[in-house]
């Protein structure tokens, strides 16, 4: 996945991360499944069976 933002936008959230031990890849991972969540999309056949095996 490849987002466009600003490289300050990027720093700050680079920093917020990095203060709380985390990688922004989880950060980001984490906010897309909160909005799938709240947006009541449910994961493909595909995505679910992957999880089962």
């Amino acid at each position: 996945m490849h987002i466009s933002i600003t490289e300050d936008f990027k720093k700050q959230f680079h920093a917020a991360c990095a203060l709380r031990g985390l990688k922004m890849s989880q950060v980001v991972v984490y906010m897309i499944e909160q909005w799938l969540k709240a947006n009541a999309v449910q994961p493909s056949n595909e995505l679910h069976e992957k999880k089962l095996l």
